[in-house]
């Protein structure tokens, strides 16, 4: 019996030894984990921008009057020809030279307005033209295996913006004629001396719709009062305010998702660049130089049919895009010296390892060099994690 007392004392010394070694131990470090992938990769400018009607018209007011009351209300149909507001005019004195000045300066700046309309016009029908031969041309050659596909793909795409750009283009030398017809008929006006009672009938240029009422109630307006605005909204762009060092990896027919807006992600793509940039205060008070960058929405109309003009969405503008890459979440990188680096998960263990990248996106970076698919990073390292250390892992 007294060895088996031995015995047990031996035996609890050993366990207390061996807990208070065990308290003294360092502790594994908690971490989370992360796969290293093989996959599609995109990097993607991300920013936040606007809807707007493509092709928007204000009409305002041809002559000075007293303004009737406008009947319509946002979003009513209107076609071409249409009376939108009447105008009963001022029955001045006598016309000064002044005045016909005036009149005389905004019929000539009309007629220069629709000639370099109709010059845009010309212009846009050479474009669609020569892109019309150039996609000819690139299908034959890419059916018999002589171009890239890609090209192929690429001058369709330019088709649909010339197409666009005419449209566009017609659109104004149509603005512009009716322009033209209400200067010269006030100019006639003015001239010829306004009668009491004769009624100005002000006639929408194009078909449409209302997009605001900017006068509504009856009064006197001026000469160029802003009365109302037209357009049509199922012709709708997205315009993204982008950093000027992220609009130089931005070029037209780069893709686009327009998302978080309410509805499904649509697809987009890139028409232009704007090629003037602007000063923006951001939210941290830091002036920072941006450009428009205009997103035309080439998902079905049916997916958007409740987006409507200025409505606020996130644009993700693809910038470049790679199949069949290594990739790895950028929260797992980090400085050390010029390099990039990552903690691997080894045997319970965290190891520093360089790596060299190719692009990085938002949420994931492409690996070059130094990791392979199936390996566990450890995204978020805090400063407890050092090469060597103890690790208990999780998988995020």
């Amino acid at each position: 019996m007294v060895w088996i007392k031995r015995v047990l004392v031996i035996l609890a010394a050993v366990a207390v030894l061996a807990a208070v070694v065990m308290a003294f131990l360092p502790q594994p470090v908690p971490v989370d984990l992360a796969p290293v992938t093989r996959g599609s990769f995109e990097q993607t400018v991300d920013e936040d921008g606007k809807t707007r009607v493509r092709e928007r018209y204000v009409v305002a007011a041809p002559l000075a009057g007293r303004l009737q009351r406008i009947v319509l209300e946002a979003g009513d149909p209107v076609r071409a020809g249409q009376v939108l507001a009447t105008i009963v005019p001022s029955a001045p004195a006598l016309l000064d030279a002044r005045t016909e000045q005036e009149l005389r300066a905004r019929l000539g700046a009309a007629e220069a307005a629709r000639a370099r309309a109709a010059t845009a016009v010309a212009s846009a029908q050479a474009a669609l033209s020569q892109s019309r031969a150039d996609y000819a041309r690139s299908r034959e050659l890419a059916a018999q295996n002589f171009l890239p596909r890609s090209q192929a793909e690429r001058d369709a795409l330019a088709v649909e913006l010339n197409a666009r750009e005419l449209e566009a283009a017609r659109f104004q030398l149509q603005v512009a004629a009716h322009e033209v017809a209400q200067a010269r008929a006030a100019l006639s006006q003015a001239r010829q001396g306004a009668m009491p009672g004769v009624r100005w009938d002000i006639r929408a240029p194009v078909a449409g719709r209302v997009l605001k009422v900017l006068h509504e109630s009856e009064g006197d307006v001026p000469l160029g009062e802003p009365l109302l605005e037209l357009g049509d909204p199922a012709d709708l762009e997205v315009v993204v305010d982008v950093l000027t060092t992220d609009a130089l990896q931005i070029k037209p027919g780069d893709p686009a998702r327009i998302e978080r807006y309410g509805g499904a992600p649509l697809q987009g793509r890139v028409r232009l660049v704007e090629p003037s940039a602007f000063t923006k205060i951001s939210a941290l008070g830091v002036e920072e130089q941006r450009v428009n960058v205009l997103i035309d929405i080439v998902s079905p109309r049916a997916q958007w049919q409740a987006l409507g003009d200025n409505y606020r969405v996130d644009a993700r503008i693809v910038v470049y895009r790679r199949d069949d890459v290594v990739k790895v979440p950028s929260s797992a990188l980090f400085r050390r010296g010029e390099q990039w680096a990552v903690f691997v998960a080894a045997d319970g263990r965290a190891q520093a390892r360089r790596v060299r990248l190719g692009r990085r996106g938002g949420l994931e970076a492409e690996v070059v060099q130094g990791l392979a698919p199936g390996e566990q990073v450890i995204v978020y390292p805090s400063d407890a994690v050092k090469d060597g250390v103890r690790i208990a892992g999780r998988e995020t």
